[in-house]
């Protein structure tokens, strides 16, 4: 280098080595990246708390859906011995195997099918 020539100028910018000096160009990236990070936080204390909440709410129903897992059971039982005493001939029984067959609750065996009308004979009554 020679005394004589003029320093080289930057326009400003001081040249480190081998590191990028931060600069607004990047100061939207990181806005976003924070923006985002925090969005996803929020999301997820958010959803956490709400599958907290489904437990919650899951363990209370617990106890009504095996009530109405034992009433159902009961009911099958009642349908099956009233079926049983259809085909006996009793016709209280059959007349109560009528009505749960027409409402769609009776049952799927061999007696119902056997007292079931035929597609002809059930369109002919409605």
């Amino acid at each position: 280098m020679v005394d004589n020539e003029p320093p080289i100028e930057n326009n400003g910018a001081e040249v480190t080595g081998g590191e990028p000096a931060l600069s607004q160009s990047n100061l939207p990236m990181i806005i976003t990246v924070v923006a985002l990070l925090t969005y996803f936080a929020f999301q997820t204390f958010f959803l956490v708390g709400e599958r907290g909440n489904l437990g919650q709410v899951k363990t209370s129903q617990e106890s009504a859906l095996q009530e109405a897992q034992k009433i159902q059971s009961q009911f099958r039982t009642l349908v099956t011995k009233t079926g049983e005493l259809a085909d006996k001939g009793h016709a209280g029984a059959k007349l109560v195997m009528e009505g749960l067959q027409r409402q769609g609750m009776g049952m799927a065996g061999p007696a119902a099918k056997a007292t079931a009308p035929e597609n002809g004979e059930e369109k002919r009554l409605k």
